[in-house]
């Protein structure tokens, strides 16, 4: 110790409160990356704002982060909750709906809200779609119209119900369509757009902020220049600039035509397609993406002067895995199928494939729509109706759910 050279005591004291300051540094910089959600921690934050319009750019960062969760306030549970949230899914799709059984609403909207409220406390970015599709049952005679919606359309307030004859067409024209007493409506009709008024209103008071109207075409048929479509929608965001969360309500459907314009105007406020996969002869049970096959909407859709107010080209669109029945040949290879899939409607296809395939098909979809089309968007498969999850939780769970989690993440990766 005598031999020894002391250390002095200034350059001691210098050195230990730079090491404290560094490693203070460093322990609470690696405790506050590691507190951020993952899409926070990245160089530049996603922009999911907005307020009585949307930009184009906002727009696409929901789209490019939706999904089809169909049935989710019907059926939900705490394990799509998880699902939801370990994926991060912006627009989630098709939440609630109604195929006929229109006197169940009351008893949806009430399960319904309370899962809405625990979604956007877990993700107040979060929109939420409802839909309101092409069909009418006499189940809409047991729902009285409020007052409120006969106001809406300069009617008296006389107490009575909604009258399911009231919503057809003339002449028998598209009456049990779909089955016994289950019909396409007549947008002509004032019965009609009330009704469709009424449970877009139930919808958005919810706090759902997006609204699929399914075939809106062929609810048209007498009236081409879709005069009564674009009364029902100016009500619709008349209804959402001064109720819904955001003052706005997104407002799509399924557009054979590649989307409806009228002076310039765009109907929608962004577009909607089936996926349209065409089966691969010779592969069973392989299936491709395709430009022009069928009546796929890929580079197809129509632009204009939009709702929020931007001009387009092209307006930006989904596509999802569709449903819509199996042919008479499930699982067979017909070269004149233009809609089904090896017999098969699209997700009944897609559930029928092995694990391993409907993970690289979801890589390969979402991949493929984003370079053929810059408009284009692939919406994943969360949930389609109770037939099929995403879920990696056994046993309902068909465990696509980290795939889909890793596309979004690598989307994330490149902006």
């Amino acid at each position: 110790m005598h031999g020894m050279k002391p250390t002095p005591r200034p350059a001691f004291r210098a050195f230990g409160l730079w090491q404290i300051f560094r490693l203070t540094a460093i322990f609470f910089g690696i405790s506050t990356l590691s507190s951020l959600p993952a899409e926070e921690s990245l160089a530049t934050k996603v922009d999911y704002e907005f307020d009585g319009k949307i930009s184009r750019p906002v727009l696409e960062n929901y789209l490019a982060r939706s999904a089809t969760v169909a049935s989710l306030l019907h059926i939900s549970s705490d394990d799509d909750l998880r699902m939801m949230k370990n994926t991060g899914v912006k627009f989630a799709g098709r939440v609630i709906w109604m195929w006929g059984n229109e006197s169940r609403i009351d008893k949806l909207v009430t399960k319904g809200a309370l899962f809405v409220k625990r979604l956007h406390e877990m993700d107040p970015d979060l929109i939420l779609q409802g839909a309101i599709f092409e069909v009418v049952t006499t189940d809409v005679n047991k729902i009285a119209i409020p007052g409120a919606v006969l106001e809406e359309f300069g009617l008296s307030v006389t107490p009575r119900n909604f009258s399911y004859r009231k919503m057809l067409y003339g002449f028998r024209h598209r009456h049990n369509h779909w089955y016994e007493n289950a019909s396409v409506p007549d947008m002509s009709r004032l019965e009609t757009r009330m009704w469709f008024f009424y449970v877009a209103k139930r919808w958005i008071d919810m706090g759902l902020e997006a609204i699929h109207l399914g075939q809106v075409e062929i609810m048209d048929d007498w009236d081409r220049d879709h005069r009564h479509w674009r009364d029902l929608m100016s009500r619709i965001r008349a209804y959402a600039r001064k109720h819904a969360r955001r003052h706005l309500v997104l407002i799509d459907a399924h557009v054979p035509s590649g989307g409806i314009v009228h002076d310039g105007k765009l109907m929608f406020d962004l577009h909607s397609f089936p996926s349209r996969p065409k089966s691969v002869k010779g592969q069973p049970h392989r299936a491709i993406l395709e430009k022009g096959f069928s009546d796929a909407i890929y580079g197809r859709s129509k632009g204009g002067l939009t709702p929020s107010g931007w001009r387009c080209e092209s307006l930006p669109y989904i596509v999802e895995i569709d449903n819509f029945g199996p042919s008479d040949h499930p699982g067979e290879y017909r070269a004149s199928d233009k809609f089904h899939v090896w017999g098969w409607d699209e997700i009944n296809w897609f559930m029928k494939q092995p694990e391993d395939y409907r993970n690289e098909w979801l890589r390969y979809a979402y991949k493929w729509v984003r370079d053929t089309d810059p408009n284009g968007y692939f919406q994943l498969p969360l949930r389609r109706f109770e037939h099929y999850s995403a879920s990696r939780t056994p046993p309902r769970g068909m465990k696509q759910e980290e795939t889909i989690k890793a596309i979004w993440a690598d989307l994330d990766r490149s902006r």
